[in-house]
């Protein structure tokens, strides 16, 4: 790890005061950033630690919303009682995500911005990767695929984005609020995350002396009956290998509204909206979740070792819809 120098500002504009140290970074729970710093990835000259800003750290529940502030951490997200009966999907899908102690320590917004990173990233220099170093080529596009992006991918990078909450507030259409030094905005959860294409070093269209204030998340109907279902090699601490977030409004079995997003199969959270218009009018039986399951995989880019994905995914998702169909019936 190399020298840093470091400060905890009071407030929000502290942060901007002390992010124009050359080389700044951000720091929260800390949980991504330190890993990839003693592995020479990240390279911080500054580190801005946020963590003493007072009024992040709150959840607050509305009639048509909740709000998450940005030092939420994602155990105390996971188990707050609105969030349970309001979102199920969002507590399922805080905690089913790595380790119990990462979660203590892990922010929601950390979580949002984590890198989107394989493999082949995290080993250095001896694995091409154009997200460490533009022009180098992509390792993993004639390497071992098997966890990489069926959707989104570029011929720069295939990497998967490895959170499961963005997925999850990208089914419920979330927005998060953001401060920089030109001032506060808002923007759609799933406008957050950049598609690769030819700089897939960016990752966010956060401009970099911005930080995210607050996660708002509307909810009602369709957010009670939903559920995070993950598909992963073991039980915990692993990422998925697919994953469905999926929030539904039924009338009589009949889907008045279907959500459905996808999770370890696109270079960013990956909404399927061809999928929920197949759903709508229909009655929710296991034959219809099994057809929308097969029209969100339709437009799949396998590789060589990840087509797997494909058929494992489609059930995924019909299983995701039973089970939020059920939550449904039981409300």
């Amino acid at each position: 790890m190399r020298p840093f120098t470091y400060a905890r500002p009071a407030s929000v504009d502290g942060v901007h005061a002390a992010q124009a140290a050359t080389g700044a970074r951000i720091l929260a729970g800390g949980t991504t950033l330190y890993d990839l710093m003693k592995l020479d990835i990240e390279t911080p000259g500054h580190l801005v630690d946020v963590t003493g800003i007072a009024g992040l750290d709150e959840i607050s529940s509305h009639q048509d919303e909740l709000i998450f502030g940005a030092l939420v951490t994602m155990s105390d997200a996971a188990a707050h009682p609105a969030v349970l009966q309001r979102a199920p999907v969002l507590a399922e899908s805080l905690s089913k995500a790595a380790s119990q102690q990462l979660r203590n320590m892990a922010t929601l917004a950390g979580n949002l911005l984590q890198r989107t990173r394989c493999a082949y990233f995290r080993n250095g220099p001896e694995y091409p990767c154009n997200k460490r170093m533009s022009g180098s080529g992509c390792a993993a596009r004639d390497g071992l695929d098997r966890g990489h992006a069926l959707f989104g991918g570029s011929e720069s990078c295939i990497a998967v984005y490895p959170g499961d909450w963005a997925v999850a507030l990208a089914a419920l259409d979330a927005t998060v609020d953001v401060r920089g030094s030109r001032g506060t905005r808002s923007l759609p959860i799933a406008n957050l995350h950049r598609l690769p294409d030819d700089t897939p070093h960016l990752e966010t269209v956060l401009e970099p002396d911005e930080m995210i204030l607050n996660i708002r998340v509307p909810v009602g109907r369709v957010g009670q009956a939903s559920t995070y279902h993950k598909i992963r090699d073991r039980e915990s601490y692993a990422f998925a290998l697919v994953s469905a977030a999926v929030a539904l409004e039924l009338d009589d079995g009949v889907v008045r509204q279907a959500r459905i997003a996808l999770g370890g199969v696109a270079t960013r959270p990956w909404r399927v909206p061809a999928a929920e218009a197949a759903l709508a009018g229909r009655r929710l039986d296991r034959a219809a979740a099994l057809e929308a399951g097969r029209v969100a995989f339709a437009d799949a880019r396998p590789g060589r070792h990840n087509a797997f994905k494909v058929a494992l995914g489609t059930e995924a998702v019909a299983d995701a819809l039973m089970i939020a169909a059920e939550r449904s019936t039981n409300r």
